[in-house]
């Protein structure tokens, strides 16, 4: 009769297994986000991808430390994939020769018109804000912002305030031109635009970006759809600034493909991608993300980008500061 295996040959088979099971994880992972495979359940975890991206090389050291050469060759390439998608977020690009004016941009989710008006209002006069841009904004709200001082800083404004999550707005310190708004099919979310015109400047489209989240898995189709329907760049026309909660993440293939029309992700460009825009900030126990963006057309040019907290709102504001091309 055959002897019994060891019990060193049963641990090593079972650090084999679970190794791979690792591995394969993270090596499915960097597949998805490299081919933009996500759907279903998928959209919302490629949300999570920069944290995979940090867990990689862990794992990737952990089958070279079993001397495990197959799965850690397999690890080390997801590796190099993953970081390689997420770690230029943190490095400065360099910039278009824009020598025009500088616009100050500030975008927030108002969380169905609960965030705190004083906090949004001090946030523009301290920073000096040019243009607003809001979603969720509430009736309610928008009187409020208005009694605390925002129409004395931007008078501008192209809104459609409205109860509960669909409302939008777009204040501005300079003249609108063309205002209005569109809503989107499911879920009637609103997007304020309108053009601005900035003395030195060409005349600059902005709109406030909102489409639908893919919070249950019957939104998804709806998050493709809106996804989609986002205005592109026109580089070889106008210029435009698409500013606002995208419930999405640059490891999106919307996000991606929209990007590539024309824009430039401003955080990305000054090395703040990774800044995270929504997540526990209310005590949810959801690690941060980063789904709120400032796309500005590549002729224009990024200086800086921080996020702020907004009390009574559970996503960061995202105040940019740009420098437009010269009339």
């Amino acid at each position: 009769m055959d002897a019994p295996p060891r019990d060193g040959t049963r641990r090593s088979r079972w650090a084999t297994v679970a190794c791979w099971l690792a591995v394969a994880s993270v090596a499915a992972w960097a597949v998805l986000r490299l081919a933009g495979l996500e759907r279903g359940p998928l959209v919302l975890t490629t949300a999570f991808t920069p944290y995979v991206a940090a867990v990689a090389p862990v794992v990737a050291g952990l089958a070279l430390a079993l001397r495990r050469r197959a799965p850690a060759v397999v690890a080390a390439l997801a590796t190099l994939a993953l970081v390689g998608a997420v770690a230029p977020r943190a490095v400065a690009d360099d910039q278009p020769p824009a020598d025009g004016p500088t616009l100050r941009l500030l975008t927030a989710n108002l969380r169905l018109g609960s965030a705190d008006p004083a906090r949004l209002v001090a946030l523009v006069r301290a920073h000096r804000v040019d243009v607003l841009t809001v979603q969720e904004l509430s009736p309610q709200l928008a009187a409020d912002l208005d009694r605390l001082g925002l129409a004395e800083l931007l008078p501008y404004r192209s809104l459609s305030p409205e109860v509960g999550s669909t409302g939008s707005g777009l204040y501005a310190r300079h003249p609108l031109h063309d205002p209005g708004y569109r809503r989107h099919r499911r879920y009637f979310l609103t997007q304020a635009y309108a053009t601005l015109t900035v003395p030195g400047a060409p005349p600059l489209r902005v709109e406030s970006a909102h489409p639908g989240a893919p919070y249950i898995l019957d939104a998804v189709p709806q998050w493709w759809t809106d996804q989609r329907a986002q205005p592109p760049a026109t580089p070889t026309a106008g210029l435009s600034v698409l500013a606002g909660d995208f419930n999405a993440t640059l490891d999106h293939a919307t996000v991606r493909r929209l990007i590539a029309t024309g824009y430039t992700d401003a955080a990305d460009a000054v090395g703040a991608g990774l800044a995270g825009t929504w997540g526990p900030y209310d005590g949810d126990p959801i690690p941060p993300v980063t789904i709120d963006h400032v796309l500005v057309d590549r002729r224009i040019a990024v200086r800086a980008v921080d996020v702020w907290p907004v009390p009574g709102s559970d996503h960061r504001a995202v105040l940019a500061e740009l420098r437009l091309p010269a009339a």
